[in-house]
């Protein structure tokens, strides 16, 4: 018969030491992820969680799915997340006539050449966003299957892989449902993180009025832009 081994409690100071060896070092990780919030709150108030998911999103390759009512800057942050990183940036409204090719692209004959040549979509990008994704039908939903879980989009056989980093930013109304569809399963599936924000609280509300009192416009166009990483 078997004795129960004993715990360890105290593994002593050469496995500790060993441990220490085999952490990585994030410190830069760390203090390039703060720059980027700080830069973002120069515009963005508040919304502390949706900014962190965002940044866990993109340090892990994952992609990110917005709920929340209309006007609290979800287009706003994703636009801005991309001039603070100094990366491409494409935005697309799903409706309900959008096609497939109109997010991936399409084969065009060029009457010049004789030739076909490969028009991108806007999902070439590295930050997409996708506003109001429910309002588009399955049929185009499906056309971000492959890029979204492997990165790469294939038209007629030829196989384009998209230039990283590459994050999808994608918002959904969670109070207007008419004219909506339900997303898939395995959509949903390649999403790493579902984030619901609501309204700012009275404080946020405050510092908003104080920080854009004059104009909007102008604290935007002063927002710095230049990459962060290099």
């Amino acid at each position: 018969m078997m004795e129960n081994p004993t715990p360890i409690d105290n593994p002593g100071p050469e496995a500790e030491e060993t441990w220490q060896r085999n952490r990585l070092d994030l410190e830069k990780v760390r203090s390039a992820a703060d720059r980027v919030k700080t830069e973002l709150h120069k515009v963005i108030v508040g919304q502390e969680e949706l900014l962190d998911l965002l940044l866990a999103a993109l340090f892990t390759n994952g992609h990110v799915l917005i709920e929340g009512v209309p006007g609290i800057a979800k287009t706003l942050t994703a636009k801005l997340l991309a001039q603070t990183l100094d990366i491409q940036f494409s935005r697309i409204q799903f409706t309900p006539d959008l096609m497939p090719s109109d997010v991936v692209g399409t084969t065009v004959f060029n009457l010049k050449t004789s030739e076909f040549s490969f028009n991108p979509g806007p999902v070439f990008s590295n930050i997409l966003l996708i506003d109001e994704i429910n309002r588009a039908p399955a049929k185009t939903q499906s056309a971000l299957f492959e890029v979204m879980e492997e990165y790469q989009v294939t038209v007629d056989g030829k196989t384009y892989p998209m230039p990283p980093p590459f994050l999808v930013i994608a918002t959904q109304n969670p109070i207007e449902q008419e004219g909506t569809y339900k997303l898939p399963e395995a959509q949903l599936d390649r999403f790493l993180f579902k984030i619901n924000i609501t309204y700012p609280d009275l404080e946020e509300e405050k510092a908003i009025l104080h920080r854009f009192k004059n104009d909007f416009s102008f604290s935007q166009k002063t927002q710095r832009s230049e990459g962060v990483f290099g």
